[in-house]
């Protein structure tokens, strides 16, 4: 037998798959800890909220707690905001409550959640034991959703609008090419209320078979620590939500808060809040545009950005040493460790913010 000359090569071994995001992660655990030192880019609640007008509502609420919750008013005030009866409202301990309702209430052989986004609808769905599938929207094409992309099988679709990251606003008759007889399509709409004229918005909508909306009051009128929101959809969906909650899950603070927040003075706040907010985007994103190595996604419709930037894990650590927390956004199916998510704020603070930026970037090169 001759000899052998040389090894043979072994085949290359697979390459590992990469890895799972972590859905439980959520932009306040960047500022967790950290007692105010660092100015919160990574959570998206307005600043400056509540205002002292809603305290005051609040705190006047405190009076009744020796009663258990009545929600009546809350939930007529919310139905009378979006023209509906209040059989198709239904009041939760914020939006993340409803993902968890959906979840255990709606039988689904399919579900599909649409990525990147708010990663809690996902999360409430496996601990229920779905099977969760994934439509991944690319990056090349702004993160737009195809109506094709959605398996004409799913029976329970998940999108936000506008989207947790992306900021990308979708086409309300988009979004209705996805409902169907036989499907529960759940559209968050945490952030519309930030949008100028709610432009896009399906709350209210009756003639969309299987539509869900949720909507939140904790980002415009920072409740997140009071927790509430609602949901809003037919009257058979709501009923079987509404058998999925604990007694009493809305305390009497945060239905105060909803019936103030949903009255047409509180109504105009947010709506000139909105404008505000662009305002201040649009700063924003021009400071983003004078870094060439930046790349964000546009047109941002949202109270944040979402920016692509080569290193962005080191860029985040160093912004936190020099006083910024900002959103990391390898979290989120379909994105990676060189996202960033950024909350809009002010003009001063993002100067502030673009100037540190900069000398990191100058560091990182040097």
């Amino acid at each position: 037998m001759p000899a052998r000359t040389g090894s043979a090569r072994l085949p290359a071994p697979p390459a590992a798959p990469p890895p799972e995001p972590d859905l439980r992660h959520h932009g306040d655990a960047e500022v967790r800890g950290a007692d105010g030192a660092l100015t919160d880019l990574a959570v998206n609640v307005r600043t400056g909220t509540p205002p002292a007008w809603l305290k005051a509502r609040i705190a006047a609420s405190l009076d009744t707690l020796a009663a258990y919750p009545d929600g009546r008013a809350a939930r007529r005030a919310v139905a009378a905001r979006h023209g509906l009866p209040v059989e198709r409202v239904l009041l939760t301990s914020g939006a993340a409550e409803a993902f968890v309702l959906l979840a255990r209430a709606v039988r689904a052989r399919r579900p599909v959640v649409v990525h990147p986004q708010f990663t809690e609808p996902e999360a409430a769905l496996r601990d229920a034991g779905h099977e969760v599938g994934r439509v991944l929207l690319d990056a090349r094409d702004g993160f737009r959703l195809d109506p094709a992309a959605v398996p004409e099988d799913a029976d329970l679709v998940v999108v936000g609008n506008p989207t947790n990251p992306t900021s990308v606003l979708h086409p309300a008759d988009v979004l209705a090419r996805l409902a169907r007889p036989g499907r529960t399509l759940v559209v968050d709409e945490a952030f519309m209320d930030a949008v100028p004229g709610e432009r896009e918005a399906l709350a209210g909508r009756t003639d969309l078979p299987g539509l869900v909306v949720l909507r939140s009051l904790t980002k415009t009128w920072g409740l997140a620590g009071l927790r509430i929101g609602y949901v809003l959809a037919d009257p058979d969906t709501v009923a079987a939500l509404e058998r999925a909650q604990p007694l009493w899950p809305v305390s009497s603070p945060a239905l105060a808060a909803a019936e103030a927040c949903s009255a047409p003075g509180a109504l105009a706040e947010a709506a000139a809040a909105a404008g505000q907010i662009a305002a201040d985007r649009d700063h924003l994103l021009a400071r983003l545009a004078a870094f060439g190595q930046i790349r964000t996604v546009a047109p941002a419709a949202g109270p944040f950005v979402l920016l692509r930037l080569p290193g962005a894990d080191e860029v985040r650590a160093a912004l936190r040493t020099r006083g910024f927390a900002v959103r990391r956004g390898d979290t989120f199916p379909g994105l990676g460790p060189d996202w960033l998510r950024l909350a809009v704020r002010d003009r001063a603070t993002t100067d502030r913010f673009a100037a540190a930026l900069d000398d990191v970037l100058d560091e990182a090169l040097t």
